[in-house]
This record gives C-alpha cells, sequence and structure tokens, in this order.
C-alpha cells in the first residue's frame, strides 16, 4: 500500500499534522534541552545544541520588562550560559586567529621595548571568559599579563567567567560586569589612578582615562562583541582612553558591506573578499537581527576611521553548506607613528632626501618636487582627519604604500609570474662589487637577488616591482628570515613546503608583515606551501613552466634520468646522462615550435614579452645573413636560442653542486648542495639579524615612477635585470625611463641590465644620454654567459654626465643654498 494513503487531503487535516509535527519537535527540543545535567554539571553536544536552537529560534525574549540592554542580554543569555562555549566554537570562528595575531603584536612590541613587559588587557563583552583562556595557547596568561579584565553585561555569563578563572587559578583575571562605556581603567588600576590624578591637575578635563606609558591597557579586544552594543560609537571612542599610545587592539566579528562603502579608502589595510553580494547583504543583517546582532557596516568603517588598521583580514566562515562573512582586524592609535618626524624620515628613506641633513633642519630647505606617493597620501589623509594608511602603522616600513585597487596592480589578479629569480647573482656581485656606501636599486622580482644585495649590506636597497603579488613573495621572504629559524626558512624556500604554514603565518610572520602582504598569503599560503601542493615552485606563471617539463619527462619515462642528473657528482656523468636521454626532449624541434615558439606561452610562462622575443629574431636573422647558421623560417631562432642556453650550462656547470636554477627547474625544488646564496645557513646568520633589513625599501610601482621621485643624483646602483627589452624600438618608454635613471644617477653610478640580444637597440639612447656602454659578457655558441646562460649579453651603463636641464637645477639649487647659509648666522 501506498504511503499517500495515509496522508489527509483534507487542508485542514494538513495544517493540523504539520502543528502536530512542529509541537512534537519543539517539545522535543524543550525535554532534551531543559533535562538535569550529568553529575559533572557536563551537557552532551546533542543537549547543547538543542539548547542553543531552543532559546535562538523559539524562546521569547523576556526579562523583566526595563527593555534596557543587560536585560535584552540577560534574556538572551541566561538559559543558554552553560552550554555557551559549546555551541560557539563552529559558529565564531577566527576567534583564535585574533587572538594570535595579537599576542605575536604583543610579544613583538614588547621585545622592541615599545610596550610594558607585563601588559594590561582588557577583553570587551568578553563573556564566559572564553578568549583569555584560549589565549593560553599563545601566551601564559598569568605570567605574561600583569592584570586582565573581562567586562561583561550579562551577569549569567560573567558567573561562567568567575567559574572559569577560579578553576584555572588565574588570580590576575578580574571579571567586571558592566557596561562597557563606563568602564574606566582608572578605577581597577592603581598606577592608572596615579596617572589620571596627575593629568588632572589643573586641568578642566571632560573625559580622560589614563591613557598614557603607565597604566595604560597595552591590548584591548571585543570578540563578536561590537555587533550586539545598540551604542557602538561611545564602546569604539572609549577603546582610546583605555588603550596606551603603543597598544594593539583586536577585534573580530560578523561584518556584510558593499564594495561601494568602501573602494576610495586607502586606510583600509586591503579589500581581498571583503564586498558580499546583496542577497548575502539582505539575508545575513535580517537573520542576525531576530537575536539583536547587528551587521549594518557602521560599526566596522568607524572603527577603521577611529583607529590605524595594522593588519585585516576579509573571511567566511563555512557552515552547513552557507558562507558568514566575518572580519579580523587588529589596530592601533590613530596617532601611532603619525608624527611630522617619522613621516618625514621614512619619506626621506623613500626619496633618498637627506632627511638628516643640518643644512636641511637649520635652513628648512625642501625639494618640493622629491615626495614620495606615501608622504602625499599620509598628508592628504591628515587634511581630511583620516587615519593614515595602513603601512604607516606597520612595525617595519620594508613596504611603501601604493593603491592596490588602480588598474595597473589589479590587472595582475592576485597573482606573480616568477615563483623564483632568473638572475645570477654570484655573476651580479662580481660585476657590481657592492660597497657599504651604496644605494641600490633593482628590480625585486621573486626577491632572491633583493636579499643577495641585503647580504652585503649596502647603505639602502630599494626593490621595485609593478606586480605587488611579487612583493608581497619578497615581504613573506624578509619576515620569514626576521621571525623564523632556519629550518622553517629551508622548509619554505628550500623545499616549497611547510605543513605549518599557517599556524607560522598568524603566531611568528604576522608582526613583520604589511597588512596586504598578510592578506594575500593567508588566502593563497596554505594551497601554495600545504602538503596537499605541489609547492612554491610550482606557482605563478613560471609554475607552469615547472609543470610542462615535469610533465613531459613523466610521459617520456625519463623521470628516473631525470633524477640521474641532479644527482650527477662529476661533469662527465652529468654530460654522459645528458646526451643519451635529456637532450633529445629540450632539444625537440616540436616542442621548440609548439611551445617556446608560441606568443601567449611566453608571455603566461615565461615572461617573454614580444618585443624580447623580436630582439631574439633579429639576432637570427643577421646570422642567417652572415652564414652562422643555415637554417630559416619561423620558430628556428627560438629554437637556436634553446639549444645555446641548455648545451653549455650541462656541459660546464653541475647541477647538483653549482647550479641550482636548472636543478630548481628539473626538480621544482632546491637541495642542501645546490640552493641560492641566501639559503644557506651562513646567510641566514646574516639575515636574521634585527638591522639586516634596516635599508630595504619595497617599492610597488613601475621604475620609472620610483627614480622619478628619488632625490637627484643619490642611486649607485642600478639593475634593471631585462626590463628593457620589453619596451618597442618605436615608443618614447624607453629614453624617458633612461633619462630618469640619468637623473637619479650620481655620477659614475652604474646600470647594469641583461638583454636577449647581443646588440640591443636601447645602447644608442643609453649613449646618447650621458652614459658609457660596455658589454661586460657576451654569449656565443658552446659557452656560458653565467649559469642561468638565458641572455645574450650583460652591459654596465656608467654615467659620466648628468642631463642639461639636470645641471641647471643643481646649479640653481646650490647657489640658493649658498645664499641662505651665508644670510643665517646659525649657518656660519
Amino acid at each position: 500500500m501506498s504511503l499517500t494513503a495515509f496522508i489527509p487531503r483534507d487542508p485542514l487535516h494538513l495544517i493540523s499534522l504539520s502543528l502536530g509535527v512542529v509541537g512534537l519537535f519543539l517539545a522535543t527540543i524543550f525535554v532534551l534541552a531543559l533535562r538535569p545535567k550529568g553529575k559533572n554539571g557536563e551537557v552532551s553536544t546533542l543537549q547543547a545544541y538543542l539548547k542553543f536552537a531552543w532559546v535562538c529560534f523559539f524562546k521569547p525574549h523576556t526579562g523583566d520588562k526595563s527593555g534596557s540592554q543587560q536585560d535584552a542580554l540577560e534574556s538572551f543569555y541566561n538559559a543558554q550560559a552553560d552550554v555557551y562555549d559549546a555551541t560557539r566554537a563552529r559558529l565564531l570562528r577566527g576567534r583564535e586567529d585574533m587572538l594570535g595575531l595579537a599576542a605575536s603584536q604583543l610579544k613583538h612590541r614588547a621585545e622592541e621595548g615599545l610596550i610594558s613587559q607585563r601588559p594590561v588587557w582588557v577583553d570587551i563583552g568578553g563573556g564566559t571568559g572564553h578568549n583569555v583562556e584560549q589565549m593560553g595557547k599563545f601566551l601564559s596568561v598569568p605570567d605574561f599579563f600583569r592584570s586582565v579584565y573581562v567586562v561583561d553585561f550579562s551577569p549569567s555569563l560573567c558567573e561562567m567567567a568567575r567559574q572559569r578563572f577560579e578553576r584555572l587559578g588565574w588570580k590576575n583575571v578580574k571579571v567586571v560586569c558592566q557596561d562597557a562605556r563606563a568602564f574606566r581603567l582608572h578605577e581597577h588600576e592603581k598606577e592608572a589612578f596615579q596617572r589620571k590624578e596627575n593629568n588632572l591637575k589643573g586641568q578642566n578635563v571632560r573625559d580622560l582615562d589614563e591613557n598614557a606609558d603607565a597604566g595604560g591597557a597595552e591590548l584591548v579586544t571585543m570578540s563578536y562583541a561590537l555587533s550586539m552594543i545598540p551604542e557602538f560609537y561611545p564602546v569604539i571612542d572609549s577603546i582610546s582612553s583605555l588603550v596606551s599610545p603603543n597598544g594593539i587592539i583586536g577585534v573580530v566579528d560578523f561584518y556584510v558591506q558593499n564594495q561601494i562603502d568602501y573602494q576610495s579608502r586607502n586606510y583600509t589595510g586591503g579589500v581581498i573578499d571583503r564586498h558580499c553580494m546583496w542577497i548575502s547583504r539582505v539575508f545575513w543583517r535580517t537573520w542576525f537581527e531576530i537575536d539583536r546582532v547587528n551587521l549594518e557596516p557602521a560599526r566596522r568603517d568607524y572603527l577603521e576611521y577611529r583607529f590605524g588598521t595594522v593588519l585585516s583580514v576579509n573571511a567566511r566562515n563555512s557552515m552547513f553548506g552557507v558562507h558568514i562573512p566575518y572580519y579580523i582586524w587588529i589596530g592601533c592609535s590613530k596617532d601611532h607613528g603619525a608624527s611630522t618626524q617619522k613621516l618625514a624620515e621614512i619619506d626621506a628613506a623613500a626619496t633618498e632626501s637627506p632627511y638628516l641633513s643640518a643644512l636641511d633642519l637649520q635652513t628648512g630647505v625642501t625639494d618640493v618636487e622629491v615626495r614620495s606617493k606615501a608622504y602625499e597620501s599620509a598628508i592628504v589623509n591628515l587634511q581630511s582627519s583620516l587615519p593614515l594608511p595602513a603601512t604607516w602603522y606597520q612595525n617595519h616600513h620594508w613596504r611603501i604604500y601604493y593603491d592596490h585597487q588602480l588598474p595597473k596592480h589589479t590587472r595582475f589578479n592576485n597573482s606573480y609570474i616568477y615563483a623564483f629569480t632568473w638572475e645570477d647573482d654570484q655573476a651580479d656581485a662580481r660585476l657590481l662589487k657592492v660597497r657599504a656606501d651604496d644605494v641600490v636599486l633593482a628590480i625585486g622580482s621573486a626577491g632572491d637577488n633583493i636579499l643577495s644585495f641585503c647580504l652585503e649590506a649596502p647603505r639602502r636597497v630599494h626593490a621595485v616591482d609593478l606586480n605587488p603579488s611579487q612583493n608581497h613573495l619578497l615581504e613573506l621572504k624578509v619576515a620569514a628570515f626576521s621571525a623564523l629559524p632556519y629550518s622553517d626558512v629551508w622548509k619554505m624556500f628550500g623545499e616549497g613546503h611547510h605543513p605549518e604554514f599557517r599556524n607560522l603565518l598568524v603566531n611568528k610572520l604576522s608582526p613583520h608583515m604589511s597588512s596586504l602582504a598578510f592578506q594575500f598569503w593567508l588566502q593563497n599560503g596554505p594551497d601554495v606551501f600545504g602538503n596537499k601542493s605541489k609547492g612554491l615552485y610550482y606557482t605563478g606563471g613560471s609554475g607552469n613552466a615547472l609543470t610542462l617539463i615535469g610533465w613531459l619527462f613523466r610521459v617520456l619515462g625519463m623521470g628516473d634520468e631525470v633524477k640521474k642528473l641532479c644527482a650527477a657528482q662529476t661533469l662527465a656523468e652529468q654530460r654522459e646522462i645528458w646526451q643519451r636521454s635529456i637532450k633529445s626532449v629540450l632539444h625537440s624541434k616540436l616542442l621548440t615550435w609548439v611551445v617556446l615558439g608560441n606568443e601567449k606561452w611566453l608571455w603566461k610562462a615565461l615572461g617573454v614579452p614580444p618585443a624580447q622575443r623580436n630582439m631574439i629574431e633579429e639576432d637570427y636573422k643577421k646570422a642567417v645573413k652572415t652564414g652562422a647558421t643555415q637554417t630559416s623560417g619561423s620558430g628556428h631562432a627560438i629554437y637556436e636560442y634553446v639549444l645555446n642556453t641548455f648545451e653549455p650550462v650541462v656541459n660546464t656547470t653541475l647541477l647538483s653542486t653549482s647550479n641550482h636554477y636548472y636543478l630548481l627547474s628539473l626538480l621544482g625544488k632546491y637541495t642542501p648542495t645546490s640552493h641560492p646564496t641566501y639559503l644557506s645557513p651562513k646567510s641566514h646568520v646574516k639575515l636574521s639579524k634585527s638591522s639586516a633589513f634596516n635599508g630595504l625599501r619595497i617599492h610597488t610601482d613601475e621604475i620609472s615612477e620610483v627614480i622619478s621621485r628619488m632625490r637627484p643624483s643619490t642611486l649607485t646602483i642600478v639593475v634593471v635585470m631585462d626590463s628593457m627589452d620589453w619596451f618597442p624600438p618605436e615608443g618614447k618608454q624607453a629614453i624617458r625611463q633612461i633619462q630618469a635613471l640619468n637623473r637619479a644617477l650620481k655620477v659614475r653610478g652604474r646600470v647594469m641590465l641583461r638583454s636577449a640580444g647581443l646588440e640591443p637597440w636601447y645602447v644608442k639612447v643609453f649613449e646618447s644620454e650621458g652614459f658609457s656602454c660596455k658589454r661586460v659578457a657576451a654569449r656565443i655558441p658552446g659557452s656560458c654567459i653565467d649559469r642561468v646562460n638565458m641572455y645574450a649579453s650583460t652591459w654596465i651603463c656608467t654615467k659620466e654626465q648628468g642631463t642639461e636641464s639636470e645641471e641647471i637645477k643643481d646649479r640653481l639649487r646650490k647657489s640658493s643654498l649658498a645664499g641662505l647659509s651665508l644670510g643665517d648666522p646659525a649657518m656660519s
């Protein structure tokens, strides 16, 4: 008999049946949720979630009818206080990440002497004290903090907190059942009270808490509390009177927001995944309002307006097939690092202006043409009473501010092309001989050569790359050396894997990174470095080339031969393996024409632009005319170029010990005997020193933009790699960049470049603009230009004289300064 025969057809009967089923369901929840606890006062997981469902969705929110916020909170939490923690583990994601980020910031600032060695922590809306106990995973709460205050307005939750800390025996944690708007630290801390009394003497003060080095709270946190406070403006305002000048604020909460709200702001710390679709905004705002949780964006917006942003994260809690938006925000005082002196100091480091020059300080002379974009952004924000961009609030000022929402940056789609640098750092060191007084500007790429320059300890190293993600990779490497032991650095950048990457990022690396770089690696890092991924060097555009090479060898059954080639201990052994098997694959004309001869592949995988490919073909045509080669036609130029690249490398350099570039291409990782200079244990000793990167500045812009903002005649070395090959001969980009280089370089300053051409056309442009040019290496068939051997020539262009306009400006400037010094008694 069909089951439908038992279902009534009368609508009234259907409604009655439905109500009966719902009633039975509610009765089951009521009975199970409210039944007595076990012997130890514990409830089962099922019982906890049923009670949670009863309170949140069915139980009327009654109370004492006063309509106060405390009454509303108590009506909601009283019946579920004992199961609150058990039911929020999955719903309230991000709490441990926020605590980890805050703890790592505190430890860094304590080590730098910026905050007290025994700081004070105020947890607003701390509820049951769950956050304080969880902080124990990152810091010893009884030993690290002098005092911890859990402030909450619900008596039921506060009672649970008191029981928690009595059980833990933590005497320095105090539970305060009070409206967060009225909480003042000086009423509880002796040092804060004394400071307040001193500040109040002879002053007419409206509302002043300690807010000073002695007695201030070095950490203030709110975990899913801001969205539940109706009067949130005064609560956020009160934080400024709680937190000490160098203190940290940590917030995690639900949110929804439209990109229209924030797209013109430069102080949010990044907007990856911040935008929520309209259906998400409407649904979640309406859903949470049932429980008096408010998700309007004004709360987060006012927080970001009132304070400076150190780190910002936008994430989704995937729960039961839905994605609930939440954010993590780490902030500080808006005035932290915003002094005129600090702004000028950082600006000077970015533009090579002599900030500490006695002449400039005493006469007030400034070059208005030389201002960094960071300085300009800071001035605009200060004039508008806005916080500075997040880069100004970092613990290090390696990364120079840039507008990450500009199309020239977003066109890279949050991905890098190069996961490793394809330039021979040993050849660079031999040719340039960097000294302690040098000021170096170089293209950043994957950052390997930048780290090699830092090992030489010049006065300044300016790393430049237009692609933000390339600089995120460099930042990650710098942060790793600043915070991690050699073993972890090797796993990340030697092997390309680290199973604990996310934990390291949150708990160790975050204090040493900009907000934008941190967001990028929090989103992408686990997929790049995780055990399930192929590893760092199989990512990015260059990773496509490694993937193809690996696939090709697997298809042809040459995997074992590749391993033998990479493990060969002598050149003779290496040559024998190469000749018998691998050469036929890599030098296959079919492979060269189909893959390397394809413009789209060259650009996306190897980063070879059409203009550079044209240079290769032009040199090939010249060789055909002179009889140096007999074959002509499409694709043959690339084939010959590849042939002249790989063959000499295998014949003259041993991959297993001295050529990590090709070892990486074949294995997808480095080995302890073959790796970049920066990955040696000896290099780690140098680069892990606190002062190792004091002179590093990372610019996210075009080279021409960066050097145009450099003070004239300050750079001594510029390394442009093969970037000049990218300019078309018929355009004016090359001459403009060369003129800008002339202006920024000192006389006898040098530009080092590599080219796919033996005689690149732009060398004559250099010579016409005051440079003497010398080809210091050239690739001829059968020989290696360096260990990479990818380029046809290496050049050093030395500035012999300035441009006419530069010399006129310099004479005017000197005469102006001379006049000021003669007329100023302080100067004489």
